[in-house]
């Protein structure tokens, strides 16, 4: 298959809810990039995170394998430092190959789930 998607993606609404209702890891409060590759190359990202009241934090770095989908939880995201829950963001994701971004956020502070998703910005 052709490689589909961009090189850069932006998600300008970013935010960890800092609680859970729900048990176990699938009802944790998260935010996630849904990151495609459809292409027959790894797809090497670097990520940075943009905050109102402070400098930017990155890159992070993943690797979504060629022909494969990445479900990637900024709550998972540890160097070079933990995304802070409760505080607003946005975020840049640059790859050397053509991806798809989809932004997703399950807010599980009620006990009535809320479920936020919607592509990226890609240029």
């Amino acid at each position: 298959m052709e490689s589909i998607g961009r090189k850069r993606w932006a998600i300008a609404e970013g935010y960890i809810p800092g609680g859970s209702t729900g048990q176990g890891r699938r009802f944790e409060s998260h935010e996630t990039a849904c990151i495609l590759n459809t292409g027959e190359r790894d797809a090497h990202i670097e990520l940075t995170l943009f905050f109102a009241d402070r400098d930017p934090v990155g890159p992070y770095r993943v690797t979504v394998p060629a022909r494969r989908t990445l479900h990637l939880r900024f709550n998972d995201l540890t160097d070079p430092e933990p995304v802070p829950v409760d505080t607003d963001y946005a975020s840049v994701i640059e790859s050397d190959e053509p991806v798809v971004v989809q932004h997703t956020r399950l807010d599980s502070r009620q006990a009535a789930l809320a479920l936020l998703s919607t592509v990226a910005f890609g240029e």
